[in-house]
């Protein structure tokens, strides 16, 4: 059988190296180190699979060295192509629910093992947990989420309030006037129902002030890879986009009625 190996990044911040294998049998697949995460990131995969949701990769389980197997994507990532137009982000809505409608009906594991790194104040679903344009191939008509070792319980709200500070994006300097339709442009193409809409700035604004909590005590504590971050600057973002969510919520909140 010819095989082929090909280094692909090291994984980021301590994951460990992630390579592109060709093979006869499989054709192109990523892998990476497993993780305890990894059979229940697997088993969850394997479901979206089996109810024809295209927006994922296929997982081949665990390799002979101990590394994760996922179906390799190939096409542009979505943090290359600059913001989304409005109709992209509804695009991008369908997208998300088309996910949120598939995970509904996952059975979880008895002995699921999940590696979440800012829990959600209630779950219900599994979650991708970093829907953001750094994990989306765009090729052609598939687009396609990327990354799932973070996949864990949460909701959905809390998943549609991280994809809504990541590709809007909701940034420090931002201006509510464009901002606010751009949220429409995506909560509409999710389908959320006007019950839920004026919860989701709220939780938009508590799910960026959490992860700029967990850089500062990844960095007080040394704990990765938030350390590492914590090191590059993210927390100067996080921690302003919070604080202008916060400040805006109401002008976003009326664009959402």
């Amino acid at each position: 059988m010819n095989v082929s190996e090909e280094f692909l990044t090291d994984g980021g911040y301590g994951a460990g190296a992630v390579v592109l294998v060709r093979d006869d049998i499989l054709g192109a697949t990523v892998r990476k180190p497993a993780t305890p995460a990894t059979p229940s990131v697997h088993a969850f995969l394997a479901h979206l699979a089996n109810v024809g949701f295209r927006g994922a990769p296929r997982s081949f389980g665990i390799d002979e060295q101990g590394r994760h197997v996922v179906e390799y994507i190939p096409g542009t990532m979505a943090d290359t192509m600059g913001p989304m137009s409005h109709d992209e982000l509804a695009r991008l809505g369908v997208l998300v629910r088309d996910l949120h409608d598939a995970a509904a009906t996952f059975a979880l594991p008895p002995d699921a093992h999940w590696e979440v790194g800012i829990p959600a104040p209630t779950d219900d679903i599994i979650c991708h947990h970093d829907l953001a344009p750094w994990n989306l191939v765009r090729d052609g008509d598939r687009w396609v989420f990327i990354d799932w070792d973070g996949a864990g319980p949460g909701s959905r709200l809390w998943d549609l309030a991280y994809v809504a500070h990541a590709f809007l994006p909701l940034s420090p300097g931002g201006d509510p006037a464009v901002d606010g339709p751009r949220l429409r442009n995506l909560v509409d193409g999710y389908g959320l129902s006007s019950t839920h809409r004026p919860d989701l700035v709220q939780l938009t604004a508590d799910h960026t002030r959490g992860m700029y909590d967990l850089l500062v005590d990844g960095a007080r504590t040394g704990t990765e890879p938030w350390a590492t971050l914590h090191a590059a600057g993210h927390a100067d973002h996080w921690g302003p986009a919070a604080d202008y969510i916060s400040r805006h919520r109401g002008d976003l909140r009326a664009a959402l009625r």
